[in-house]
């Protein structure tokens, strides 16, 4: 595009721009922005962490759509932070019903939380019915001052 004809076309529309051949508007610009991300097929894993602690914060059911994982660890051990978060768990349950295969997922959370408990209460026909299992450990690894609950896990 000529000089003259690009210079008249950001004056015809103040406020917008061109990014990478595609008009934007600075205004609406945000870090949540509603960009469509292309669709792919999905990734598949054999162990998966769940992102920021199991925080409702940057997992949605796309995640679980996207991210498919024998294995999914959960961290989260900070209920004044909404970790783990009980939208993250009801997310596994909404996007593993959308693989149209039943391939068993087992959840791994690394602490007892309350929130953990009544999700798996509550939810527990469900996750029979989508081949989710949650595994509970009752083994303890003790190391010098601290101990901790383990699981061992064998591909």
């Amino acid at each position: 595009m000529p000089e003259d004809e690009l210079s008249r076309s950001s004056h015809s529309n103040p406020g917008k721009s061109l990014a990478n051949g595609i008009k934007t508007n600075p205004a609406s610009s945000s870090p949540k922005s509603n960009l469509s991300v292309p669709m792919g097929p999905p990734v598949y894993v054999d162990l998966a962490y769940i992102p920021n602690h199991c925080s409702g914060k940057n997992t949605d059911p796309e995640f679980f759509k996207r991210v498919r994982a024998s294995y999914y660890v959960v961290s989260g051990n900070d209920a004044a932070n909404g970790e783990p978060s009980r939208a993250v768990l009801d997310a596994l349950l909404e996007g593993k019903s959308q693989w149209g295969e039943n391939v068993q997922v087992t959840l791994i959370p690394t602490h007892d939380t309350e929130v953990t408990r009544e999700w798996y209460q509550q939810t527990h026909e469900k996750q029979q019915e989508l081949n989710i299992m949650v595994l509970a450990s009752s083994s303890t690894v003790v190391m010098q001052d601290e101990s901790f609950p383990a699981c061992k896990i064998e591909f």
